[in-house]
């Protein structure tokens, strides 16, 4: 089942009389149960599709539905089901912290019964229990992005759209929010996604990931097959016991080996068919004479296949 779908959506805003595209054509088909990273620059529209997904903006043409409900003529329902982490939330800083999420508990008729467990296990889950009688205004920017979060978990949602999670938390703090991201997925089939233009997140966390640049998709695919577009062939490395030139010249004589180069004292060569070369390459090494001490296929991180995504556009 899906979870998100859009169609051709857009929004159009006017500025001082010039026309600026915020989401142009926007398509996408995200499963219930999986979590979802949209990555891009400041500016590229992320944040506008979440506001469109959650009935937070109306889109200027297109469609959308979220939990099969049509984000223009079903909204209250939508937002039943969605807890949303805007880019820039505002917090009710006069309220402690359990004030602050019982507040919002009763907002979506949650009855005490359920709030009160609910608050501690989320405000434990993040590391602020502690801080749970404290104003809000006293509170650092990490931990306000903290409770911001508790927030839109307050209710349990099915979907859950979250714009820059770990923005201004510490590595630790960051740590504990994807942590507890990838708990939320297991956790009744709940759909997560995330805007962000952290790498390092997205490649931890989601399963499939859309990149887009100034309001339009450039391409979409699990981290695996965005990486297998950019390198076409596969990139493996060899460390030997002991490196001689005949070791190389035995590896570049395989039938399908491309690329072979001694490297920092490892020989790392390229190939289209791992399957049938690899076994090839390992046993040329060992009757040239060389002893192999390790054997790895080397991964292209998703920064790399961004890098050269997003080049290739601005070459266009």
């Amino acid at each position: 089942m899906l979870a998100v779908e859009t169609h051709g959506l857009k929004r159009v805003f006017h500025v001082n009389n010039e026309k600026i595209v915020a989401a142009d054509d926007i398509n996408l088909q995200i499963e219930e149960g999986k979590i979802f990273g949209l990555l891009g620059p400041n500016g590229a529209g992320k944040t506008t599709i979440i506001r469109m997904l959650a009935c937070l903006l109306k889109p200027t043409s297109g469609s959308a539905k979220v939990c099969g409900y049509d984000i223009t003529k079903e909204q209250m329902k939508i937002r039943a089901l969605c807890g949303v982490l805007t880019e820039n939330p505002g917090l009710y800083e006069r309220l402690n912290a359990i004030e602050y999420l019982d507040f919002f508990g009763q907002l979506y008729d949650m009855p005490k019964s359920q709030r009160e467990p609910k608050i501690e296990d989320v405000l434990k889950m993040l590391g602020i229990w502690d801080q749970k009688d404290q104003l809000l205004g006293s509170f650092s920017k990490g931990m306000k992005q903290k409770i911001n979060i508790a927030r839109a978990l307050i209710h349990g949602p099915r979907v859950l759209f979250l714009d820059e999670p770990t923005a201004s938390l510490d590595p630790e703090s960051a740590k504990v929010v994807r942590d507890y991201i990838s708990e939320l997925k297991e956790q009744e089939k709940r759909t997560i996604f995330i805007c962000t233009h952290n790498l390092d997140e997205v490649e931890k966390l989601c399963d499939s990931v859309a990149i887009i640049n100034k309001g339009k998709i450039i391409d979409s695919g699990s981290v695996d097959e965005l990486r297998a577009k950019i390198t076409g062939l596969r990139v493996y490395i060899l460390q030997l016991k002991q490196m001689k030139k005949e070791y190389l010249d035995a590896v570049r004589a395989v039938t399908g080996v491309k690329d072979a180069e001694i490297r920092e004292n490892v020989i790392e060569f390229h190939t289209a068919a791992p399957e049938g070369t690899n076994p090839e390459v390992s046993g040329a090494i060992v009757q040239s004479g060389g002893e192999i001490i390790s054997f790895w296929e080397e991964q292209k991180t998703l920064e790399d296949v961004y890098l050269k995504i997003m080049k290739e556009e601005e070459g266009k």
